[in-house]
């Protein structure tokens, strides 16, 4: 390309940035951030109001810590506790304008999805096309905080995983082209409130220390809550695209997902780097077994409402629904 082609391109650019009102100093002007770089930070970052939010482990007394101390998850080595509470942490603080970093994690979540080489405008319709409810990402960040961006933004610019989270969205977007066909028949589905949902899944896992044993084992924390979160979206997907399911299928299938991310997080991780060492379990040839229906909680096909991150009870253990 010409010295003057290369010009006229950057300029048009310039153009389309201002308008959209995407000109300046905005976030969407900034350079797409890393995890790494998000990471460091909330590393580095005043986050001691979003602690005192966080709240402890329920600890056991009598006969119920006796069980727990012989057949229950080992404890989280004491240093892994700082990384812990940094998590727990980030899934207390929400989206701050202000924040430029908090802008560019939004940002480059909006570029890596779309593919678009533009940002976009902090509030507005683009937004629901990713899979958020409104115009505004923060009001259904209230039960993850930052760290449901966090886990996204990790989801797509990690190079192993971001053509799982590419096919996860294209799913989510799903439209037939059969005029006569109803609704129901439709795979779509809102891919960021899932995500969100996901995230809040591995968060309570994390809580209940259902993780501690992985979490020792590799002496990490928040690459554990990730791995088990890509973990978790992949089987979800798997059911989803091969069962043919549906919105309306979504609170079973977040119940199921639920009871394996808590029981049996060491399977969902295996069938990640499965999926990362490019195995025929990673291409899709394999079909997942059928649910189990000893978790199940509501019915295959039961309509389920989409309703606000605000009116989840987050605290009542076992709730599994599309938020």
């Amino acid at each position: 390309i010409s010295e003057e082609l290369r010009r006229a391109q950057e300029e048009w650019e310039a153009v389309e940035e201002i308008q959209s009102g995407l000109g300046g100093t905005s976030a969407s002007a900034a350079p797409p951030i890393s995890f790494n770089e998000a990471l460091q930070y909330f590393q580095t970052a005043d986050l001691s109001e979003c602690r005192k939010k966080v709240r402890a482990t329920v600890r056991r007394q009598g006969l119920a810590a006796l069980i727990r101390f012989l057949f229950g998850p080992p404890r989280l080595q004491p240093q892994l506790q700082g990384e812990r509470e940094l998590a727990l942490a980030m899934a207390q603080c929400g989206l701050d304008d202000n924040e430029r970093v908090h802008m560019r994690i939004l940002q480059t979540i909006y570029k890596k999805l779309t593919r678009s080489r533009l940002g976009c405008p902090r509030y507005g319709a683009h937004w629901e096309e990713l899979g958020f409810q409104g115009a505004d990402p923060g009001t259904d960040l209230r039960g993850t905080g930052m760290l449901g961006l966090m886990q996204i933004l990790y989801f797509v610019m990690d190079s192993q995983t971001l053509p799982l989270a590419e096919e996860i969205f294209q799913l989510s977007q799903h439209e037939t082209q059969a005029p006569a066909i109803t609704l129901l028949l439709l795979q779509n589905f809102p891919f960021c409130i899932m995500s969100v949902n996901i995230t809040r899944i591995v968060i309570q896992a994390l809580r209940e220390e259902r993780l501690s044993r992985e979490c020792n084992r590799r002496q990490q924390v928040i690459a554990v809550l990730n791995d088990l979160y890509a973990a978790a979206f992949l089987q979800l997907y798997r059911v989803w695209k091969w069962q043919h399911k549906t919105v309306t299928d979504s609170g079973f299938l977040l119940k199921e997902l639920e009871f394996s991310t808590k029981k049996k997080p060491k399977q969902l991780l295996r069938s990640l780097e499965a999926y990362v060492n490019r195995s025929p379990v990673a291409d899709g040839l394999q079909q997942p077994p059928p649910p189990s229906a000893s978790v199940g909680g509501s019915r295959p096909g039961q309509e389920i409402d989409f309703t606000g991150i605000c009116d989840l009870q987050v605290e009542l253990e076992g709730e599994a629904r599309l938020i």
